[in-house]
């Protein structure tokens, strides 16, 4: 009995697993307060020691002994095959580096040649004394310059500038090459070369405004004012474009050897546009059917050149539109009969439509202006100009010049001020060109020309969705 007793007191004594932990854990805090960083040393070592474990032992331990991967050594010699004549090659090749610039207004042969990485008293003396190389800092600023250079000294220059001809700037361009010639001699020639015409692709979204888009999308701004022609009778660029509005554009681009040049036209004709504005979409092809002149179609074979113009400039910007205004002048609120146009003075004024001169001169308030009669008791009047191209009598196509912007008259600044009167009433001009007649295709023309517009439509496509991914312009197409 007494031994009973004593078992049990002893086993009562005997610390639980519960009273065991709470020692451990007082014990734990107590060493941690003593000894803070050997604890947290001895911790760290723990926890090292058995990620280790567990990443070096884990994986094996789960597979079989027949999975266990069997490795195999293979040692070979490898020579490298011919690898002291290839080094000898590369010793013996000479490396000749070339850069691009272009002249400055304000350049000299040392300064040219100094940009250019030229350090060569003799190229420079050539490009002062010699008189085929010292074109290269005549006339206007601008020249492509190429150099080829040899330690220092120049071994070629290649510069491509405008075609001596004005009437040729469009189709070729001055080369002048200089080379330096085995002994130490000079070659100089310039030469009248012909332009490379190649087709590249653009698209872009509207954001704020046509041109803004067309920027971003690295197109030309002669591409971009076609582009409002082509599409003025269809959209109204002042009030009805808006933001994600997307165009795409396939163009001519000329080139100097494969250079895009930088004067005159730089580009060339649109071949083909698609405008996708508020939803709807319009295209546009340049067709040329045999016996006619060119002009642009819809896919469907309707042409895009009406029998009057939607601006009577190629692409500017609407001051006061056919509605009632305040009159600047007589200041009050009074019906404006026309559209005015903000230009700068100079800018060329077109005819709207095939027509006659019906007066040319001075005409109260309204300065020089011209006055064009067009078939079906319609005329069109030509306000505030700064001169006047066309004489009374004289008979003028669509898109022919007539004058230029001025501020003669009763004009606070420089605009034109134009007019579309129907049997002596003054209508709104952009209702007019819309309802304007069209041209339509022969039989045998819309036939190759609807072959060509599905191919060029397929390539609108494409830019379309080259667009809508995401970026700013287009793939080329050559």
């Amino acid at each position: 009995m007494t031994d009973s007793k004593t078992t049990l007191a002893k086993q009562a004594l005997r610390p639980t697993p519960i009273s065991r932990l709470a020692s451990g854990l007082q014990a734990t805090q107590a060493a941690l307060h003593r000894h803070p960083r050997r604890v947290s040393a001895a911790v760290l070592a723990l926890l090292a020691g058995s990620a280790f474990t567990a990443f070096g032992v884990a994986p094996l331990s789960t597979l079989p002994d027949a999975a266990l991967p069997v490795i195999t050594q293979v040692q070979e010699q490898v020579e490298p095959a011919l690898l002291p004549g290839q080094i000898a090659q590369l010793d013996g090749q000479v490396l000749s580096l070339y850069r691009n610039d272009v002249t400055r207004p304000s350049d000299t042969a040392d300064t040219l040649l100094r940009r250019l990485g030229v350090d060569d008293a003799e190229a420079a003396r050539l490009l002062r004394q010699d008189p085929t190389a010292a074109t290269l800092l005549q006339g206007r600023a601008g020249k492509l310059v190429k150099v080829i250079v040899d330690n220092g000294k120049l071994r070629e220059l290649i510069a491509r500038s405008p075609a001596a001809d004005a009437s040729q700037i469009d189709t070729h361009f001055t080369r002048l090459r200089i080379e330096r010639q085995e002994g130490g001699l000079w070659t100089t020639r310039s030469e009248q070369v012909p332009l490379q015409v190649t087709s590249q692709m653009a698209s872009g979204t509207i954001q704020s405004s046509l041109f803004a888009a067309a920027d971003d999308a690295k197109v030309p701004d002669g591409v971009t004012n076609q582009i409002a022609e082509i599409f003025g009778n269809d959209i109204d660029f002042r009030r009805e474009l808006r933001k994600g509005d997307a165009f795409s554009v396939l163009y001519e681009a000329h080139l100097a050897d494969g250079e895009p040049i930088t004067w005159g036209n730089a580009s060339g004709r649109v071949l083909a546009a698609r405008f996708i504005n508020k939803g709807e979409t319009h295209d546009a092809v340049w067709f040329q059917q045999p016996g006619s002149k060119g002009a642009y179609f819809d896919l469907t074979g309707r042409s895009k050149t009406r029998a009057f113009l939607a601006s009577p400039l190629a692409f500017s910007r609407v001051t006061s539109g056919f509605a009632m205004r305040f009159h600047p002048i007589q200041q009050k609120w009074k019906a404006h009969l026309g559209v005015d146009f903000g230009a700068p003075t100079g800018t060329a004024v077109r005819s709207v439509g095939d027509a006659v001169v019906s007066f040319a001169g001075q005409q109260n308030g309204y300065g020089n202006v011209v006055e064009l009669q067009h078939a079906g008791d319609r005329k069109t009047v030509y306000a505030h100009l700064s001169r006047i191209d066309v004489r009374k009598g004289q008979k003028v196509e669509q898109g022919q010049l007539i004058g230029a912007v001025g501020a003669t008259g009763w004009a606070t600044g420089p605009h034109l001020h134009f007019e579309f009167k129907i049997k002596g009433t003054q209508v709104d001009p952009m209702q007019i060109a819309r309802a304007s007649e069209s041209l339509q295709l022969s039989p045998q023309a819309l036939t190759q020309f609807k072959g060509m517009a599905g191919r060029i439509a397929a390539q609108l496509d494409r830019a379309g969705e080259w667009q809508a991914a995401g970026a700013k312009t287009g793939p080329r197409f050559e």
